[in-house]
């Protein structure tokens, strides 16, 4: 027979926004300080750089940005296919034979 659990269930912290006191119980942010190099994609280059907006958050604030970053980056893969690129080059086999003796 399972017990039951003593107590109310913890409720979900509240996020805090940049400068906003971080809630009860939880680590001040720490910059994690990962970088990212650009790829000449502007899109896609925005999506990245708002990774260093968890930076400022506590935990409870990261989903929401990688969230948002994911959401960016998925656009921008379903906008390739709306408007593909030039074709791949195909693999140089070539059906010509040339036998010089």
């Amino acid at each position: 027979m399972e017990q039951p659990m003593s107590g109310p269930e913890p409720e979900a912290p509240a996020e805090a926004a940049p400068g906003e006191p971080v809630p009860a119980g939880e680590p001040a942010p720490q910059p994690v300080g990962v970088g990212t190099t650009p790829t000449g994609e502007a899109a896609v280059d925005t999506a990245l750089r708002r990774l260093a907006d968890a930076d400022h958050l506590p935990v409870s604030g990261h989903l929401r940005v990688y969230e948002d970053v994911h959401r960016g980056l998925r656009d921008v893969l379903a906008g390739l296919d709306q408007h593909p690129g030039p074709p791949t080059p195909s693999p140089t086999f070539s059906t010509r034979h040339d036998n010089r003796s």
